[in-house]
């Protein structure tokens, strides 16, 4: 294992120098900020309340926003922040990282407005962030040798690439807004898949040696990790190619089982009394639970394909995304590693705007008043958030209470 390396000492104090200290300090905030303001404005871009100055569609605005813009920063807060543990490198802080936040929020204010400038020129600034942090990303895991982790680099050119094909659409140039959306949400998902299934048993196990010895731990990574790992990745493939088609629903069926076989060998059950590890359980639980009920559907057809689309989007990426931030700030913060009353809220919260988004095409004639409900638990969950941790994001580290 390489040295986890020490951060540059600040040559002066101040809000920019503790925000711009760790990739996750700005790019969590962002991420949040734009979760919790964005999803609001796609309810209202669908029904029609208001009209927003973009040449996207509303439901591809939504998709691109989601996967593209708040997820593209969760996954820049989080990568920023792990490589250097990984590599041994010194982490991207500063003025780098200042420009790189820049481009996402340049990117985020192309899209909304891109109806007032050509299309291309949208593309092009919004498409700047990806590309440049694909590189930044390459450098360092290349430069530090840690080929384990090659498959984040390949992560990133998917997102790139469903970003683009999404900018195709809007330009009239090709009908891939659909596509790049779904190939977006794909590789947002394939990460929970991975990295949760990492850190996971990881945080499990150490917290059940601590706190409950005895009890048993986690299952070690072993055949059936990778046959989980390898049916997700091709039933999130197959999705992305081949969308409600029967070989697809049986792979995503036999990955959801897999996934929740999976599961159940982390001694999650065990976890209850500790929310912030509880979480990152029910985080990895809806990823199995959309792949069912993506592929169940497909013979059933019970409800809308949208519901089980959004138990991947709302249930397994919105909490897996909440979990990490809240444990990754604390952490990195020297705070206490156990949640308080409003972290526990916060993980309510996504937890009901999940649970409602999934249910509301059954709600019949008041499915827009469900659609609202959830999408405001989803931006109070996310508000909590940046309310909540505000401080340490921006903030100087503190000495642990333990």
């Amino acid at each position: 294992m390489p040295p986890i390396p020490r951060y540059r000492a600040p040559e002066s104090s101040g809000f920019f120098t503790s925000f711009l200290s760790a990739g996750f300090r700005p790019f969590f905030l962002c991420a949040a900020l734009w979760a919790a303001v964005g999803l609001p404005l796609s309810v209202a871009y669908f029904e029609m309340a208001t009209d927003l100055p973009t040449r996207f569609s509303p439901h591809i605005w939504h998709a691109h926003e989601m996967a593209f813009g708040f997820g593209g920063a969760v996954v820049a807060g989080f990568l920023l922040t792990a490589i250097p543990n990984w590599t041994g490198r010194m982490p991207l802080q500063g003025a780098p990282l200042g420009g790189l936040v820049a481009l996402w929020l340049i990117g985020r204010v192309a899209v909304l407005l891109s109806a007032s400038a050509p299309a291309a020129v949208a593309a092009a600034l919004d498409l700047a962030f990806p590309a440049i942090f694909f590189v930044v990303v390459a450098r360092e895991i290349a430069t530090g040798r840690n080929w384990r982790n090659l498959p984040m680099v390949a992560a990133l050119a998917l997102l790139f690439i469903g970003n683009l094909l999404t900018h195709l659409d809007a330009m009239g140039v090709a009908a891939t807004g659909a596509l790049g959306a779904r190939m977006g949400v794909a590789t947002l998902a394939m990460l929970v898949a991975l990295v949760g299934g990492r850190i996971t048993p990881s945080f499990t196990r150490n917290w059940l040696v601590k706190t409950l010895p005895g009890v048993g731990e986690p299952a070690p990574f072993g055949a059936l990790d990778r046959i989980a790992l390898a049916t997700t990745l091709a039933a999130l493939a197959a999705w992305v190619a081949f969308p409600e088609t029967t070989p697809t629903a049986v792979l995503q069926i036999v990955a959801g089982c897999a996934l929740l076989l999976r599961l159940t060998r982390w001694r999650g059950a065990s976890t209850g009394a500790e929310p912030l590890l509880f979480v990152l359980h029910l985080g990895y639980g809806w990823l199995a639970l959309g792949l069912l009920l993506m592929g169940a559907n497909q013979f059933v057809d019970v409800t809308d394909p949208t519901a089980p689309l959004h138990a991947l989007t709302a249930g397994a990426i919105g909490t897996m995304t909440l979990a990490v931030m809240t444990r990754a700030t604390r952490g990195h913060t020297g705070r206490e590693l156990a949640a308080d009353r409003g972290t526990v809220a916060i993980y309510v919260a996504i937890t009901l705007a999940a649970i409602l988004r999934v249910t509301a095409p059954l709600t019949g004639d008041y499915y827009f008043v469900a659609l609202s409900v959830a999408a405001g638990l989803w931006s109070l969950a996310y508000g909590l958030f940046v309310l909540l941790y505000f401080g340490m994001l921006t903030g100087p580290r503190v000495q642990a209470n333990a």
